[in-house]
């Protein structure tokens, strides 16, 4: 079920509907048995797995509270079967690939033949909020909780349960029992936060994804100025999916009075590498940080060893992104970057290179932004690729027709072998820089309370042209998924 659709759509309506009109302590109830269906929507027999994550999770969190003495070996055995289960679902079939391709490139006979996994929708993210619960229980962050239906609704809860964001049980726990009364306030900003995600999503993400698929999934049909275009569109599309999911997921548990964490902070606008990766998905950075960074020892122990646990940290956040090689090499991209940047900041320092003219300082900082987006594009021609061949082509030829740049004539030629029209480029392009100017507002605060402040006239122009614009140029032929729903 996409949160892209009418049958979502209908479905939260009756959901939220008879919410409010149950009694209080039935409402969970019906958000457990809602959060099965949404799920079931997908693949029925994989209810079964998500169930057992979460009443296994739940036992390990009870056993580490009651025998301490032996929570440590409790939790390795809780870690070891969620990892091995993720292992099994999203990495066995990358892992056979690459014993087979070695094999052949010894010309030794493989044992084991081609075999093929369906991916559970969400089992990296659910897997994670899962395991986050054991560890902090572990960690005596809170106490076990003694309902195994509560813990699997805090696993399972529909809004962000395939692709985050991923919220720990501290924040979130509570707040789906709590007696949750009727505001019209939560209403309308839910309803606020999911048009800017459908804006982002329907309009921006799923017109961009056409271009984009055009012309990565035949690189070798194209050119330089070609790659440009289309990385710095998936780009675009690649946060406006996600970021257009996790509005819509958060404006949708606030129709029921639950406040999902901010998982995005206009990343793009980041001045350094470092600054981005606290922008962009944040709930995933902050478990990367939490869960592995800072047990690898962190920056606790020397420049060396906080550089290689930034390395790990961002190779193994590739490698949670997909079982491909061109996961990796971004995450290692990444984590080359942060070192870099490091470096950089520390002999600015030794020189005590500091300037202190504001203008100066202001177009530095315009600079850096170009810098860090550019960096991150780069990064993301591996993301998006289907095969490390196919990156390492378009890095190639990434620049090799840069002359025609000036060519009004060329340009206008390969805009239209990108798989839109002029028409369509021209739309996405005025809708990316609606969404700049949201993201300006953004950058320091949500849109929607920065326009509680405006005059009501503004405030009805600006959402009455957004719900406008995604009913007449959505992209709603064929509801895309969402990308993230692949990890």
């Amino acid at each position: 079920m996409l949160f892209n659709s009418l049958t979502f759509l209908i479905f939260l309506l009756i959901i939220l509907t008879s919410y409010y009109i149950l009694p209080y302590k039935f409402r969970w109830y019906l958000l457990f048995i809602g959060s099965c269906i949404f799920y079931m929507a997908w693949r029925i027999e994989f209810i079964f797995l998500i169930l057992f994550s979460s009443f296994f999770n739940y036992y390990i969190g009870i056993l580490i509270e009651k025998y301490k003495n032996k929570a440590k070996g409790i939790l390795s055995i809780g870690l070891f079967i969620n990892f091995f289960i993720l292992f099994v679902f999203k990495y066995s079939i990358f892992v056979n690939h690459s014993f087979m391709s070695l094999y052949n490139y010894l010309n030794i006979p493989y044992p084991i033949k081609d075999f093929d996994i369906v991916l559970p929708m969400g089992i990296s993210f659910y897997t994670f909020q899962a395991t986050s619960y054991t560890i902090d229980i572990y960690r005596k962050r809170y106490k076990a909780e003694k309902n195994m239906l509560k813990v699997a609704l805090y696993i399972m809860f529909f809004p962000q349960l395939v692709a985050g964001p991923i919220e720990r049980a501290d924040r979130l726990l509570n707040q789906l029992f709590l007696n949750h009364k009727f505001n019209i306030n939560n209403i309308s900003t839910g309803i606020k936060i999911m048009l800017i995600g459908y804006f982002k999503k329907i309009v921006i993400a799923d017109r961009a994804a056409i271009l984009v698929n055009t012309v990565y999934n035949s690189p070798y049909d194209y050119n330089g100025i070609s790659f440009i275009i289309a990385t710095v569109f998936f780009a675009v599309q690649l946060y406006c999916d996600f970021s257009g999911y996790s509005d819509i997921a958060i404006g949708c548990a606030k129709l029921f009075g639950i406040d999902l964490m901010e998982n995005f902070k206009s990343p793009y606008f980041s001045k350094t590498i470092k600054e981005f990766w606290t922008r962009w998905h944040i709930s995933l950075s902050s478990w990367f940080k939490d869960y592995l960074y800072i047990p690898l020892g962190g920056n606790r122990k020397g420049t060396i060893r906080t550089y290689l646990n930034l390395m790990i940290t961002f190779l193994v956040s590739g490698l949670w992104h997909g079982a491909n090689y061109t996961f990796i090499i971004w995450g290692g991209l990444n984590g080359f970057y942060q070192i870099i940047g490091d470096l950089k900041n520390k002999m600015l320092k030794a020189l005590g290179f500091n300037i202190k003219n504001k203008y100066i300082n202001n177009f530095l900082n315009i600079f850096r932004i170009l810098i860090t987006f550019s960096l991150i594009c780069f990064s993301l021609i591996f993301f998006r690729a289907n095969t490390v061949k196919d990156a390492f082509y378009i890095v190639e030829n990434l620049f090799n027709d840069i002359t025609n740049i000036n060519n009004i004539q060329y340009l206008y030629n390969i805009s239209t072998e990108l798989g839109l029209n002029i028409f369509e480029i021209l739309l996405v392009t005025m809708c990316i820089v609606i969404l700049f100017f949201i993201e300006i507002f953004e950058y320091k605060n949500r849109i929607y309370i920065s326009l509680n402040k405006a005059p009501f006239i503004i405030r009805f122009a600006f959402y009455y042209v957004i719900t406008l614009i995604i009913i007449s140029m959505g992209v709603f032929s064929d509801a895309g998924q969402f990308i993230y729903f692949q990890f």
